[in-house]
């Protein structure tokens, strides 16, 4: 499987000058301040509208030694946003009837351990099937090259199940493994080749390319907030659970065939987003969303669907968020390791490009304020604040020498003393980008004449601003 070079000629990708409001434009702004902001050496984007491909951002380098700029051509790992690979290439051979989601896997592989009861196809998509994650004895693994998925599988075909397969959600990457095994058994030929013909040709996704392609980036993780040069790294064991790579706008070209019924007919994807149930009827969940066939489906802020994926590993940040109602899709990758909130920043990416939500609050640049007030989770927050605008946007600063910036110092990545706001609806300020060292936060005015954002699951921030 090769990765395939896109012409710059075919993508709509806008040089970061900043001038107007235009989607491109601010979409561009949001990613390169979203790289000042974390540190992260580079990222790339991309969102996919109207059945093409109409933006793709890139920001930062992909070999900061060289001085090596992300492009569009430029290849990061997926992780774990490989895993909706390997329940595609199922659901691609179920649609033929050459497989049986319901069926055993400890049948359709007979070298499997005894000890396992039956498992099947569709409780390891979900994450429900026992099946163990990694442990501390798998920590060498990425310096062996393994030849086959035959051979990983041998890694933990003799490790007891986590729990009763049905019964419970357990996130797991062997499973995942265990999962490609039977595909490989069911298609007649070997995992990634099945791939490369029936669900990623004329895409740039394939193997991990660390290291072995000229566009693939180079791959970091964070030592005292500082991004360092990640050490080699062999995924050849995990090819189905994180082991792909790919560019920006493949995974979101992938995630736009997919709603087009490209990949497998529309009727296979609807069900490949049904919720998966557990042994007593009752849907399987996660946070705030229910897991399908691979797919993790839940809500945006304004209640639109998502379909969506994230991951993370040793030089890789990465997620896909698709809009089945909307036709919409959009990817972001990283090429290091960092606690964000990957894919509310992906949405915000794709904001621009997206129609706007009904009922937001129409607000001027707030150019005379100089202090805000208010609160972050329970804790009550102030400081100094800045807006102008720039080009016909709103930009605004917020120093953070308080509890919000505490606890976004509290990670791995670099430090700030400050948050940017890039307004999103011209000189207003009605909705706009939040950034801060985990990622792109929703912003956006009240009623009340303030402003809220989520920055956690749990813990929101509001604010309101004001003069000297």
């Amino acid at each position: 499987m090769r990765f395939l070079a896109v012409p710059a000629a075919l993508l709509l990708t806008a040089a970061p000058a900043f001038a107007g409001p235009e989607p491109s434009a601010l979409s561009d702004r949001m990613l390169v301040e979203l790289v000042a902001m974390n540190g992260v050496p580079g990222m790339g984007a991309a969102v996919w509208q109207g059945g093409r491909i109409g933006w793709t951002g890139s920001a930062g380098y992909r070999d900061v030694e060289t001085r090596t700029p992300v492009d569009a051509n430029t290849i990061f790992r997926l992780a774990s946003v490989s895993k909706l690979f390997a329940v595609t290439a199922a659901a691609k051979l179920r649609e033929a009837n050459a497989f049986d989601v319901d069926a055993s896997v400890v049948d359709m592989i007979p070298a499997l351990a005894d000890q396992w009861p039956a498992i099947t196809p569709r409780q390891l998509a979900a994450h429900v099937s026992g099946m163990p994650h990694y442990n501390d004895a798998d920590n060498d693994l990425g310096r062996i090259r393994y030849a086959s998925v035959a051979d990983a599988v041998r890694i933990f075909n003799d490790r007891p199940l986590a729990s009763a397969p049905g019964t419970q959600y357990r996130y797991s990457s062997w499973g995942f493994v265990l999962l490609s095994a039977a595909i490989e058994a069911r298609a007649g030929q070997s995992y990634l080749d099945y791939l490369a013909s029936s669900v990623t040709a004329g895409l740039a996704i394939g193997p991990d390319a660390t290291g072995a392609d000229a566009n693939a980036s180079k791959a970091y993780e964070f030592v005292d907030g500082l991004a360092k040069p990640a050490p080699p790294y062999d995924v050849s064991y995990m090819w189905a659970g994180g082991g792909l790579g790919g560019t920006p706008s493949a995974l979101a070209s992938f995630g736009g065939r997919m709603l087009e019924g490209r990949i497998v007919k529309p009727t296979t994807f609807a069900w490949m987003l049904e919720p998966a149930l557990l042994a007593d009827g009752t849907p399987a969940k996660e946070a705030d969303y229910t897991l399908g066939f691979g797919w993790r489906v839940g809500r945006d802020a304004d209640g639109a669907t998502i379909a969506h994926h994230a991951g993370i590993f040793t030089g890789a940040r990465s997620a896909v968020v698709l809009w089945p109602d909307q036709t919409a899709a959009v990817s972001l990758l990283s090429n290091a390791e960092w606690v964000s909130s990957i894919e509310p920043s992906a949405m915000m990416l794709a904001a621009p490009f997206r129609p706007a939500p009904a009922g937001l609050v129409s607000t001027a640049c707030p150019i005379a304020a100089a202090r805000y007030s208010g609160s972050f989770g329970d804790t009550r927050i102030e400081g100094s604040a800045r807006f102008r605008v720039e080009n016909g946007v709103c930009v605004g600063d917020r120093d953070v020498d308080n509890a919000l910036g505490k606890y976004l110092n509290d990670f791995m990545q670099k430090d700030t003393t400050k948050l940017r706001v890039i307004g999103l609806d011209g000189e207003g300020i009605g909705r706009a980008a939040l950034v801060t060292p985990i990622g792109l936060h929703d912003f956006r005015a009240a009623t009340d004449g303030g402003f809220n954002a989520r920055i956690t699951r749990t813990r929101s921030l509001t604010l309101s601003l004001s003069p000297n």
